[in-house]
């Protein structure tokens, strides 16, 4: 079944906020390899002007893993079979940096879909802001979702 493009500009808004936590920055912090004080310990991050240990920037990958069922990637009637999807690029376009203690909310929109090389490119961008409003990020990323001919 090919990805539908009827789904281009549809809005999939996550079901709760996602309180940022300082272990969740370690634990990120942690699994890429990017031990900078400023992200594990809060009297570091204080002394350089932040309220709390600072999220490294790529740090809101996290939540296209915690929302995922919530999108159009777990949605049946879009058609990706993601056994069949390779990560092909993501991009931050930050506005504020994000601290312990955030309760963000998101809202995925599909951009894109178009075929490239017998696959299937998919393009989304990830509207995150305060529970209040205020933007935090636009996070885009594509998908590449591999065509019959590429199994």
């Amino acid at each position: 079944m090919p990805v539908n493009r009827d789904f281009i500009g549809r809005e999939y808004v996550a079901p709760t906020v996602y309180e940022v936590s300082r272990e969740k920055i370690r634990d990120f912090a942690v699994a890429i390899g990017d031990l900078n004080p400023l992200y594990l310990e809060p009297d570091a991050a204080r002394s350089a002007g932040h309220p709390d240990v600072l999220a490294p920037p790529t740090f809101l990958t996290v939540l296209g893993f915690r929302f995922h069922d919530h999108g159009p990637i777990g949605d049946p009637e879009f058609g990706v079979d993601f056994s069949m999807v390779v990560h092909g690029e993501q991009r931050f376009v930050a506005h504020r940096p994000v601290y312990a203690g955030d309760r963000l909310a998101s809202k995925q929109v599909v951009e894109n879909v178009r075929s490239m090389a017998g696959n299937e490119m998919v393009t989304t961008r990830t509207y995150v802001t305060l529970e209040g409003g205020e933007p935090v990020a636009d996070v885009f990323w594509s998908l590449v979702v591999r065509g019959p001919d590429q199994r």
